[in-house]
């Protein structure tokens, strides 16, 4: 969470010092591809208004991130989704209103090009918290454990070289590949004494059941307590 609001607090000030730069000290080249137009083209943009929206554009979104930010000190789950959503859908709503004081003769192509970037990234968006917040489960085979979703695989029994079932979660330092979210934790993370491990964590379930196997050491746990102290169970009597 602590590198999160570090993040936070970096773009918000990013956002506050480029439109203060454009609306203030007119550098327009901040601009993308604004230095790329004619010196005509240019000249309209200025006389339509169109930078100065831009610097407001990203003054208004960086307070609106700073009125959020709150959030992240507070009980509410989501506070990294909404955060995260407002940035996206308030810039690219921007873009595409914005597109109205384009040049006239690309303002069409301007508001069809920021429509179809706006669906395309909330689209994907979309589709990645989707793929972040499905659900995993560990299925027992003959010769082997599954755990299923995104960033699982399979384990042969022989492989695993000590199982533990802890309460407390240890700390997760840093987020190499994978999903960080409000109530699940699910790829590749640095976790605090044990290194680069994998992890299909509910938040705030215990308990945890920790698996190193020849290549791996994994954490992972259910909603529900009872499944995974039965997840356990299944293993220690495999590695009997």
């Amino acid at each position: 969470m602590t590198l999160f609001i570090g993040i936070q607090l970096f773009m918000i000030g990013l956002f506050l010092f480029f439109g203060w730069a454009i609306v203030k000290k007119e550098w327009y080249s901040l601009i993308s591809n604004f230095n790329g137009k004619s010196k005509d083209e240019q000249q309209q943009l200025i006389k339509n208004g169109y930078p100065q929206r831009v610097g407001k554009l990203m003054v208004v979104t960086a307070v609106g991130m700073a009125i959020l930010l709150p959030l992240s000190f507070t009980s509410f789950q989501y506070s990294i989704e909404v955060q995260f959503g407002f940035m996206i859908v308030f810039l690219l709503g921007g873009l595409i209103y914005l597109s109205k004081y384009e040049i006239k003769e690309k303002r069409k192509r301007s508001y069809i090009f920021s429509t179809l970037l706006a669906i395309g990234t909330i689209g994907f968006t979309v589709w990645l918290f989707f793929l972040g917040y499905q659900d995993f489960e560990m299925r027992e085979y003959k010769d082997s454990f599954e755990i299923t979703g995104m960033y699982g695989g399979e384990w042969d029994y022989a492989e695993i070289r000590h199982i533990e079932l802890l309460e407390e979660m240890p700390e997760v330092t840093w987020k190499q590949n994978g999903f960080g979210l409000a109530t699940m934790a699910k790829g590749i993370f640095k976790v605090e004494e044990y290194g680069s491990s994998l992890l299909f964590i509910h938040k705030g379930s215990p308990p945890y059941l920790f698996i190193e196997t020849d290549n791996d050491k994994i954490f992972i746990n259910s909603k529900n307590r009872d499944e995974t102290e039965d997840w356990y169970d299944i293993l220690s009597k495999r590695t009997k």
